[in-house]
């Protein structure tokens, strides 16, 4: 990836709606370049897509936990795709350590959060769960 393309990726991670006439000022590129860029970024699946930032409002209203899940290795596609199909999941990742997965769980009521998390615990191939509830974000990029 050329050094363009990481501080355009960059400068849309920040804002993903800032115009392309404020980018390709700030990259000291022509405008009609920046969309090409843009472009070209999003037809090779670089950028897959654009997400909404919530304010820090919003978000409080918001129950997000961080599950660490311990899974039978034989059956770990089957538990990512049990935890895919439930749409309070908001993402799952494989990670080293004493645990397979880490989930990010969100819902909008202590309610919502114990019976998602009792869903993910009863998964088939989920041996073990630990599960801490996020009180405050510090910073996201």
């Amino acid at each position: 990836m050329r050094d363009a393309d990481s501080k355009l990726i960059a400068l849309l991670k920040a804002n993903a709606r800032e115009p392309t006439a404020s980018l390709a000022r700030k990259l000291g590129l022509a405008r009609s370049t920046v969309q090409e860029r843009i472009a070209r970024l999003e037809r090779e699946g670089t950028i897959k897509g654009y997400t909404v930032r919530l304010s820090e409002e919003a978000e409080t209203r918001q129950l997000r936990a961080v599950v660490m899940i311990t899974a039978d290795p034989k059956q770990a596609d089957r538990v990512n795709a049990e935890l895919k199909r439930m749409t309070e999941v908001r993402s799952l990742a494989a990670v080293s350590g004493a645990h397979d997965m880490m989930a990010v769980v969100e819902t909008d009521t202590p309610a919502r959060m114990d019976a998602a998390l009792d869903r993910i615990g009863r998964a088939h191939g989920v041996a073990r769960t630990m599960t801490s509830i996020i009180l405050s974000e510090k910073f996201s990029r």
